[in-house]
């Protein structure tokens, strides 16, 4: 088992995979009030640098782009300073380490805001369950449709959070384009309603993006860039007639940026918004010349065969990397799986369910 492909070795950019098994982004919830990475935090992912790339969980990259209690930040020096105790732990194993870039758009509150709205491309109502915020749970609010200097102080906000992570110490960021956020909501038709150049066609949809993208990889070299996307995902009430469409040109146009990888999230897991048949790495093969990580749902099995077909160089893991710290170990020997269903410490505070897991005993 151990000498599948799925074990060997993988490189992006500047980046030497030990394997193409890696930690997907998971949000946890550990950096307190004040959205700082801390010392148990670096624990976490020094336990689980094993994989061969670990991706961060989503990091906001300002104020304005918060929407979950407790998650940390990339904009400010002791964010900075925070991370780098992470870094400095997972570059001692030899584990690339890759930043996960965060805007919430209108998945958010004014609560998380001084009572101002959260930002979106349009003024469309994320119609969900409420959202947790300072205050309690409340009811979505319709956002602020963000105008063109909202859109640029946005985009520079992105290029200073890479900024940060380079000094950081990570090894390159993942720009976050999935799951119902910021850049998502302007990707789809159903949350963007705007009729300027950031709206209507696939070309204006994508704008923002590219602008992202461009901005971005001014700081940090292209093929240390990866952008994560949700064709299928009706999560944060996403999900248009024209998905398959608007996704397939995202991936085409992609790859006139050379970025390191495009990590998709196929697998529905996370739901299916049923508007078609489900998108497969398959047809993101056949228009997107780089890298390609799966992600959502996989099992060992369904992973290596995805890797073997050479629709996906690698598959990202979340669930199963929250109770199995030694995740590729067990893969590679066939441990058990210790089982990842306590979500009941999935977003608390403190060391229980964790970094309290412990690595297999034979």
């Amino acid at each position: 088992m151990s000498n599948h492909k799925i074990f060997s070795p993988l490189t992006i950019g500047d980046m030497h995979l030990k394997n193409r098994i890696l930690l997907a982004p998971l949000t946890r919830g550990r950096a307190g009030a004040e959205r700082i990475p801390n010392s148990l935090m670096a624990e976490y992912y020094e336990q689980r640098a094993g994989a061969g790339l670990l991706i961060t969980e989503a990091t906001s990259i300002s104020e304005e782009g918060i929407g979950w209690i407790d998650n940390p930040g990339i904009y400010s020096n002791a964010m900075v300073e925070g991370w780098r105790q992470a870094t400095t732990k997972t570059q001692q194993q030899e584990t690339p380490f890759v930043l996960q870039m965060w805007h919430c758009g209108r998945a958010s509150h004014s609560d998380f805001h001084h009572g101002n709205l959260p930002l979106s491309a349009s003024d469309v109502k994320l119609n969900g369950d409420e959202i947790h915020t300072p205050k309690g749970k409340k009811s979505y609010e319709t956002p602020k449709a963000m105008t063109s200097d909202d859109i640029q102080r946005t985009v520079d906000d992105y290029k200073q959070a890479a900024i940060n992570a380079l000094e950081a110490g990570f090894s390159g960021v993942e720009i976050h384009a999935a799951n119902g956020y910021l850049i998502n909501q302007f990707l789809d038709s159903r949350s963007n309603q705007r009729t300027d150049n950031y709206g209507g066609s696939l070309d204006n949809r994508f704008r923002f993006l590219q602008e992202v993208v461009e901005a971005v990889t001014s700081i940090i070299p292209a093929k240390n860039v990866g952008v994560r996307l949700s064709p299928n995902g009706v999560f944060n009430d996403m999900g248009a007639e024209d998905f398959r469409e608007t996704f397939l040109f995202v991936a085409e146009r992609l790859n006139n940026y050379k970025i390191g990888y495009a990590h998709i999230m196929d697998g529905l897991a996370f739901g299916f918004h049923e508007k078609g048949e489900p998108m497969t790495l398959a047809e993101f093969r056949e228009v997107y010349e780089g890298v390609i990580i799966g992600n959502c749902g996989y099992t060992l099995e369904t992973a290596k065969t995805a890797v073997e077909q050479g629709v996906a160089d690698a598959i990202a893991f979340g669930r199963p990397f929250i109770s199995n710290p030694d995740l590729v170990e067990r893969f590679k020997h066939g441990y058990e799986l210790a089982p990842f269903d306590d979500m009941a410490h999935w977003y608390t505070s403190g060391e229980e369910g964790y970094t309290d897991y412990s690595v297999y005993q034979s």
